[in-house]
């Protein structure tokens, strides 16, 4: 299910990405990929929520796949198409919001997903939301994206009380 979400993704991406100016989403590709693999190095086997994988390979495969692939590639195709008034900006982002949470029903309902330490389905829409919210910010000021980041990452932290690895 994890393989068919990313070649969807790839997929999804040929067709309607905005392959002429990608440079202008590197960053934020980055940025995303970056905070996926730094959240599974901190948090380790105390993580909100745990991929089950697939039958082609294990966990840390999968982490791997969605932080390197299927979430830049997203991002990308999320950045394709960001328009410009503000209503409509708030409106795109629930949208996407509510593909990921879609997607994240049917790994649910099929147990490729599972939630720890207090987090549940509906926080990952919450979740969603603030991700898209500080990726478009990403995109047109870092820095604040960053700051705002460190203040997220935080707070889960605290209030889901989970351990993390410092070194």
């Amino acid at each position: 299910m994890h393989v068919a979400i990313t070649i969807l993704t790839i997929m999804a991406s040929f067709k309607w990405g905005n392959w002429k100016s990608w440079r202008e989403y590197q960053a934020s590709m980055f940025f995303i990929a970056t905070g996926g693999l730094l959240y599974e190095y901190i948090v380790q086997e105390n993580s909100l929520w745990k991929f089950h994988p697939d039958l082609l390979y294990g966990q840390e495969m999968t982490v791997i796949v969605y932080a390197l692939i299927t979430m830049p590639v997203s991002i990308f195709l999320f950045l394709s198409h960001f328009p410009e008034r503000l209503f409509r900006r708030l409106i795109y982002i629930l949208v996407w919001s509510g593909i990921y949470i879609s997607v994240e029903w049917i790994l649910h309902m099929f147990g490729r997903i599972s939630y720890q330490s207090g987090w549940l389905f509906w926080y990952s829409f919450l979740f969603d939301v603030v991700m898209f919210s500080v990726i478009a910010l990403h995109q047109y000021y870092p820095f604040r994206a960053y700051i705002l980041s460190i203040i997220i990452i935080i707070f889960l932290i605290s209030y889901f009380q989970v351990p993390f690895k410092f070194a």
